[in-house]
């Protein structure tokens, strides 16, 4: 490990804001990684982990504590059941890097996930996903370091809550994660496709490739595709184009009752989450007189598209606070960028007028998918 002069994470986080750190250190091997946080946890230090900077907003003023780099690299075959390929991957790798390492390979599972920015050792905390596929799909385990005892252990993905946009390991905002821990590896378990083509599964990702349920294509073309799809909305990083210097979609689509999408207009994007159609009942052996209880009536959550709900509110692509240095995407009204020297307070700014302009018209609560260090929306 090496502790350098610290870096702007203005230069460190695609939505270019952040002053230098107090203290920076990079980690460039697992067990780096793992003394470096025993370090850094023993000392009481305030501190924070930075992969690829793209799930981040850091406040304007110099964070007093130490930030590490992780800067890990590798992929490694593992045994698997036969048609199957486990690859265990450093944390920071890159994630694209990844999924492209796949498709050459013929290994489908994380294809529609292309163009996704950031690391891998990432990937697992918010539960990254996209056109309907989700890293929980292909999880196998994570191997972490728990901050407190500094105990490195493998923990099955079951174990691990992963949800929409979530996990035990993700800090939300106004709210303390289940578990302070950092991801070492990561092993995904991957279905052999080989290079030729095949029907899609999944009806989003269908959709959004504009195909049928018998169309066949290669894992080449969806990745292909995707891409081109990602960067017609701003959402491939690009150092010419001021609309990839964001963190994504910074509000998170909003999963919310049946009742509470059916008084939304018609006209706004959902998409049913399915409910738990093998939810245990446990009934008391004193009350059990030979009968089950009928199952309750399930009906569905709805996620709703944040986006739409943003431009129905009046903020439309490119709008702009007059005199800030910080809009919305001219593609994509999800994103907020840094339309260049933009501050962190510029950005806030901004997205406090978000919430509050949906939540006067829907009576619904945005809540920001980035990460926020000393900034409070």
């Amino acid at each position: 490990m090496a502790e350098i002069t610290p870096i702007p994470l203005r230069a460190l986080t695609t939505l270019r804001v952040g002053a230098a750190p107090a203290r920076m250190i990079d980690a460039e091997s697992r067990d780096e990684l793992v003394a470096v946080l025993r370090e850094v946890w023993a000392s009481g230090d305030a501190w924070f982990v930075l992969g690829g900077g793209s799930n981040l907003f850091v406040g304007d003023e110099p964070f007093d504590g130490t930030v590490v780099r992780v800067r890990t690299e590798g992929i490694e075959r593992l045994p698997a059941p036969p048609g199957r390929v486990r690859l265990r991957v450093q944390a920071g790798h890159s994630w694209d890097d990844l999924v492209a390492y796949a498709v050459s390979a013929g290994l489908s599972g994380i294809e529609a996930m292309s163009g996704i920015p950031g690391t891998v050792g990432a990937a697992p905390v918010q539960n990254v996903g996209a056109y309907g596929q989700e890293i929980v799909g292909t999880l196998v385990e994570v191997e972490l370091i728990d901050e407190r005892g500094g105990e490195v252990t493998v923990v099955p993905a079951t174990e691990l809550g992963l949800g929409f946009r979530t996990s035990v390991l993700k800090e939300h905002y106004g709210s303390v994660r289940e578990r302070s821990a950092v991801i070492l590896s990561v092993t995904l378990e991957l279905e052999e496709q080989g290079d030729g083509a095949h029907p899609v599964a999944g009806a989003q990702l269908r959709q959004a490739l504009g195909l049928d349920v018998t169309e066949a294509v290669t894992l080449r073309w969806i990745r292909d595709r995707v891409l081109e799809i990602r960067a017609s909305k701003g959402m491939v990083l690009d150092d010419a184009d001021p609309d990839t210097y964001s963190a994504g979609s910074f509000f998170q689509n909003i999963i919310v009752p049946a009742a509470v999408a059916r008084a939304l207009p018609p006209e706004c994007p959902r998409w049913p989450v399915h409910p738990d159609l093998d939810r245990v009942t446990v009934v008391p052996l004193a009350q059990y007189d030979g009968m089950l209880p009928p199952a309750p009536g399930v009906s569905p959550d709805v996620k709703i598209s944040a986006g739409w709900l943003i431009e129905q509110a009046g903020l439309r692509k490119g709008y702009r606070i007059p005199r800030s240095r910080a809009g919305l995407s001219t593609k994509h009204a999800l994103a907020l960028t840094n339309r260049g020297g933009a501050t962190a307070e510029e950005l806030a700014e901004l997205a406090r007028l978000i919430q509050v302009r949906v939540h006067s018209d829907f009576g619904i609560n945005l809540q920001p998918e980035p990460v926020l260090i000393g900034i409070e929306l």
